[in-house]
């Protein structure tokens, strides 16, 4: 390390990254280049596509479902094994913000729609991760629940209302695990960017909680650079442009920011740098890690999964016994989603599909297709395609500026690309890309995916193609580019060409994938393979269509005809299993039709052998709801995620989700926050109340009287005395217990739950009624709280 102080400049260079996903290093400081990479589904590394293999995890709010903290604490550690595998310092998650309108198309990425439930599991996993010397980055900054407008949306939020629910998460982050960084949002909240919001981050995160950590921006957040380094911004990203540097350099010299702002911000980066072991010598990177699809791998993934999907309805055909012979039918059982679309995705090792899972462990099953579930072209699958000539898996990716100069010739392993990116070096700009690769013969629909024109070329017949951006956000057309395809007859293997000259910057990619029946094709082959097998198991559910970065749902239906082909299989079946691949909300108008339902979530990289488990039940689904389900459109008490004028008003206030609901705020739910039946049956005995203060804590004695063993997750609510205070979660514990026998737990209440902010700052809530309940619409005990 040089003794010698840096310039102004040499400062304000390493406040923003270097290239996309990296920051600077400075041999004066003794400061290593640093690493980061998108979470919380898995740990991506430093490209968009065709990047190494990583794990694909459940998302969010599947693994939320477990209402467990070692779950979390464990997640968060495996995430760091995986980080260390890719030498990634820092991972951007966990996503702490709320649930607060189920048409939030970024929800798969957040835990829930409860602040303390929400808090104590980022909590847990910022622990599990940053207990291995990885960063862990909670995110994001705040009010920031939609995408709609994301990048100048104004937030409009009462303060406690901000205190109380959006805040809270990173507080418990912060106070209990002491996250190492925090990412700020691209909205802004009450009329300032949240990247120069002084009065939350230096007031509040910086001053109030006496938090140590680096503040960084959601990429391409930062519009300013006197405003959002007084404001508490410590690092700008991507790099290596941005509107720091010479401007921040500048308004230093002007006074307008004074330099010892500046060196806070660089103190609490080498704080960060130091935490990773990116100082001095660096950091040691382990090598004895299992394989991302290994077995090691898939055993941890599958229990993940399993354990925390929900059963909501059940009249005792689950579980399954092997034996069964069962009807499997919907597209999502043969192309399951296991992941959501946006900065989240991965490329796993492997995505194992329901089919393919249910086929491994049960002895008769018919297979049958669905109805349509997508409405745009998508990427072709691995397995559809290959590189021209050389047969290995991918598609040949050729490059060219305007100039007509080739600037790049590569292979990715992936049917998709990109045709810009901020660090890219190359000789001039991408103006036209060239994609080619082998497809499988038969009835086949193909096509191409970007902004721009050109043409697709197949079998001896050209298409010219016009596809038009279809959004306003930077990064939309990018996450979900627009696309076109038809379909073709091929006589075997043929070369599938696209040539597109580019419009915009946006996602490329090939379409390739068998033509598949018509709806009216599918219900009624489906109707009638129900009526042969013993159980009929159909698997609805969305995709990352509808659950994605930079795009919101209109509506909680599930897309296409799926509804129609349920209530034609229940109609035709003895017996009828609805399998519900989404992570969020969906309406179920057939939900008293059928027999059982269980709620799967985005199952990760080995959801088919996890959904497998949960049917038969060698992994209990001990899910519980993360998020109120409305019975209808429109029926949550905050609905609306389309800014007016520019401006999303948080309305409802602290009547979000279930809150709102009790209150009447919005009809009664079709399942509660809480609800999940697993495979246990409880009784409830005796509930008394421990102590009253500083929060309540209450004992409860339960009995398994099912015939299995099972896992009871055992939640403590408040209602206060106060018209205006809503019933809130404000503790939880888990037991297992075996069939026949008993337990008794102690629920411990959180302080930071038992509060409400006013104008002379928090007070705690001291009078209202305790409840021991199995989610809100299953209360088991009542108690009176006096202090």
């Amino acid at each position: 390390m040089d003794d010698a102080p840096l310039d102004l400049e040499a400062k304000v260079r390493l406040l923003t990254g270097a290239t996309m996903f990296t920051l600077r290093g400075e041999e004066r400081l003794g400061l290593h280049p640093m690493a980061f990479s998108d979470g919380p589904t898995g740990v991506r590394g430093l490209d968009f596509t065709g990047g190494p293999i990583t794990c694909l995890f459940p998302n969010a709010t599947l693994l939320a479902s477990s209402w467990s903290m070692e779950t979390a604490a464990e997640v968060g550690s495996l995430l760091a094994e995986e980080a260390e595998r890719q030498h990634i310092h820092v991972v951007l998650g966990p996503t702490v913000n709320l649930h607060r309108s189920p048409l939030g198309g970024r929800l798969f990425e957040a835990y829930s729609e409860d602040p303390l439930l929400t808090g104590h599991l980022a909590a847990a996993y910022v622990s599990g991760l940053q207990s291995q010397g990885i960063g862990a980055c909670v995110k994001h900054l705040v009010a920031n629940e939609a995408e709609t407008e994301r990048h100048g949306v104004d937030s409009v939020v009462d303060e406690r209302t901000l205190r109380e629910l959006y805040l809270l998460p990173f507080e418990i982050a912060v106070e209990d695990a002491d996250a190492w960084s925090v990412m700020a949002a691209y909205n802004d909240v009450n009329g300032i960017p949240a990247t120069e919001h002084g009065p939350i981050v230096n007031g509040i995160l910086k001053g109030e909680w006496g938090w140590r950590g680096l503040v960084m921006s959601d990429w391409f957040a930062t519009r300013t650079a006197g405003p959002a380094a007084n404001g508490g911004l410590d690092l700008v990203m991507p790099g290596p442009d941005g509107p720091w540097g010479p401007a921040l350099v500048e308004a230093v010299r002007s006074g307008e920011v004074d330099e010892s702002v500046v060196d806070d911000h660089l103190e609490r980066l080498l704080r960060l740098a130091d935490r990773v072991g990116a100082t001095g010598d660096g950091r040691t990177w382990r090598t004895d890690l299992p394989a991302p699809g290994g077995d090691v791998r898939r055993e941890q993934l599958t229990r993940l999964a399993a354990s925390g999907m929900t059963v909501l309805t059940n009249d005792g055909v689950l579980p399954l016994a092997p034996e069964t012979s069962v009807a499997l039918i919907g597209r999502p059982a043969i192309e399951t989603t296991c992941m959501g679309g946006g900065s989240a995705a991965v490329r796993a090792p492997h995505q194992v599909s329901i089919a393919d899972g249910l086929v491994e462990v049960v002895d008769g099953v018919m297979l049958m297709d669905g109805v349509a579930v997508r409405a745009r072209p998508r990427a072709a699958l691995p397995g559809m395609f290959t590189v021209p000539k050389t047969g290995e898996p991918g598609m040949r990716v050729r490059m060219y500026g305007a100039s007509g100069a080739l600037l790049a010739d590569s292979v990715s392993a992936e049917a998709r690309t990109v045709g810009f990116m901020p660090d890219q070096e190359l000789a001039e700009p991408v103006a036209r890309v060239v994609m080619s690769a082998i497809v499988p013969g038969g009835a086949m629909r193909v096509g191409v995916l970007g902004v721009g024109d050109g043409t697709v070329r197949v079998d001896g017949t050209t298409y010219d193609v016009h596809l038009e951006s279809e959004s306003d956000d930077i990064g939309g057309d990018f996450l979900r580019p627009p696309g076109w395809q038809t379909d073709v007859v091929l006589d075997g293997p043929t070369k599938l060409v696209a040539d597109l000259t580019l419009a915009g910057w946006a996602g490329l990619g090939l379409v390739a994938e068998p033509t598949p029946p018509t709806d009216d094709e599918a219900i009624a082959a489906a109707a009638e393979a129900a009526r042969g097998a013993e159980v009929a198991v159909v698997v609805v559910g969305l995709t990352e269509e509808q659950e994605t970065e930079a795009f919101d749902k209109s509506t909680l239906a599930l897309p296409g005809r799926q509804d129609e082909l349920v209530a034609a299989v229940a109609a035709a079946a003895t017996r009828t299993v609805v399998v519900v691949n989404a992570a969020t909300p969906v309406l179920m108008p057939w939900r008293d039709e059928v027999d059982a339902i269980l709620w799967a979530g985005l199952p990760g990289q080995e959801g088919g052998h996890a959904v497998a488990a949960a049917l038969l039940g060698t992994i209990e689904p001990t899910g519980r709801l993360v998020t109120t389900f409305p019975a209808a459109d429109g029926g949550s008490p905050a609905w609306d995620v389309v800014p007016t004028d520019g401006r999303l008003v948080y309305e409802e206030g602290v009547h979000v989700g279930y809150r709102g609901h009790a209150a009447r705020r919005a009809p009664a739910p079709a399942y509660w926050f809480g609800h999940g039946l697993g495979y246990g049956e409880w009784e409830y005995g005796e509930v008394s109340l421990v102590a009253p203060s500083p929060a309540p804590i209450v004992q409860v004695s339960l009995v398994n009287v099912a015939a299995r063993d099972s896992r009871e997750v055992v939640q403590l609510y408040l209602q206060p005395d106060e018209d205006d205070q809503p019933i809130r979660l404000i503790g939880w514990t888990s037991v297992d217990v075996p069939a026949g026998q008993g337990a008794t737990v102690r629920i411990h209440g959180d302080p930071r739950a038992c509060r409400t902010w006013t104008d002379s700052g928090w007070r705690p809530l001291t009078s209202g009624r305790l409840y021991v309940a199995r989610g809100l619409g299953d209360l088991r005990g009542e108690l009176e709280l006096t202090r």
